[in-house]
């Protein structure tokens, strides 16, 4: 018994564990450098936002450790009811006096201290939905109209109960993905280009429509236009990317983080990481980035080719997001994208995020445990 322990552990795949551990440990360091100076101002301790985010950490550790035993059979049964669930709870996270109300959207549910965002688990459970309903439709999806459209419609869904938070940017990274992994399952060429323009042309005018999104689709582009009110965030991490330089200014010395860069400590958190550790310390963050969804990317081909096409498609659709996020995050920190309330995955500030992050790893690393072991 004690050998067949010893045997099944290796199956675990420790690239993953190593990266997410190393993504992990800078975000925590991160967090701690960029967020003392505001703790000490709310909270009047250095260590507020640090002993919370290493709280969600230890948690989402020990979730992990629970999650990677339970077999990948239970995701696939489970996901229509974990779909369901989500849908019900941005429909009460919506409700007056029971949804929490932050900078002006209602996203968290929470008893006391404890919040969770309901649009991170939207993002989990969709993904989790769709692995399953590629593989019962998949003959559907790749042939007909009628097979495609079933889960645009769940989408459909999902974006209205995600626009009246509002979180825009939930509901991109849930198109995205969820287009990604309908693509890679062989939908219709010609069907996938004709949604792809009506989903692209759907996000456009909800944009254009609304002066609040609107204005962030034309600050972005000049910012210094408006640098001391609609472009004000944005310049200053521009500022600290400047700044920075190859090298950066050193670890705790950013100027932007005292004050200068709103959200610091959480959506903003990879401009504070270049000011002090400049261009190589991104670059290698970046790195990271790229091997840990090519690593997610490596599992599902390794799942698609031994036929548990559930496994695949699960692990596709984590990649996806991850990599996603991960880019819209560091593109809006640079200029390169419009500003959207996305954390930088297992770096930024923020309990909700890092719980479904970690449990986001802990099925990457069941679906190479079965596929090694199949």
């Amino acid at each position: 018994m004690l050998k067949y322990k010893k045997k099944a552990l290796f199956f675990y795949d420790y690239w993953l564990l190593v990266i997410t551990g190393v993504l992990l440990a800078t975000g925590l360091l991160m967090v701690a450098s960029a967020s003392m100076v505001i703790s000490d101002r709310i909270y009047h301790t250095s260590f507020h936002f640090v002993f919370h985010q290493l709280t969600y950490i230890g948690i989402g550790i020990f979730l992990s450790f629970i999650i990677v035993r339970v077999p990948l059979s239970f995701w696939k049964d489970i996901g229509p009811y974990l779909l369901i669930i989500s849908l019900f709870l941005l429909v009460v996270v919506l409700l007056p006096g029971i949804g929490k109300e932050v900078n002006g959207s209602v996203r968290w549910l929470g008893v006391g201290p404890f919040r969770i965002q309901v649009s991170e688990l939207a993002k989990f459970s969709i993904i989790v939905f769709l692995s399953g309903y590629l593989i019962r439709r998949k003959e559907e999806v790749q042939t007909s109209f009628k097979g495609f459209i079933k889960p645009i419609l769940i989408l459909i869904m999902l974006g209205v109960l995600l626009l009246l938070e509002p979180d825009f940017g939930a509901l991109a990274v849930i198109m995205f993905t969820s287009l990604g992994m309908m693509f890679l399952a062989g939908a219709n060429l010609r069907q996938f280009i004709l949604l792809m323009l009506i989903v692209a042309g759907g996000l456009t005018l909800l944009a254009i429509t609304s002066p609040y999104r609107m204005l962030r689709l034309t600050t972005f582009l000049h910012p210094w236009a408006n640098q001391f009110d609609s472009g004000y965030q944005l310049t200053q991490s521009l500022i600290a990317f400047g700044r920075g330089g190859i090298f950066g200014v050193g670890l705790g010395n950013s100027i932007q983080k005292l004050f200068y860069l709103p959200e610091a400590h959480t959506d903003f958190l990879f401009a504070v990481l270049m000011e002090e550790l400049g261009f190589v310390g991104g670059f290698i963050v970046i790195v990271l980035f790229a091997a840990l969804v090519g690593r997610i990317l490596i599992i599902g081909r390794i799942a698609y080719k031994k036929a548990n096409f559930f496994a695949a498609y699960l692990a596709y659709g984590l990649g996806l997001w991850i990599g996603f996020q991960a880019m819209v995050n560091i593109g809006v920190n640079a200029g390169i994208l419009p500003t959207k309330g996305l954390t930088l995955p297992f770096i930024s500030y923020g309990g909700s995020s890092m719980l479904f992050y970690c449990i986001a790893t802990a099925v990457l690393l069941r679906i190479y445990y079965e596929v090694m072991l199949d």
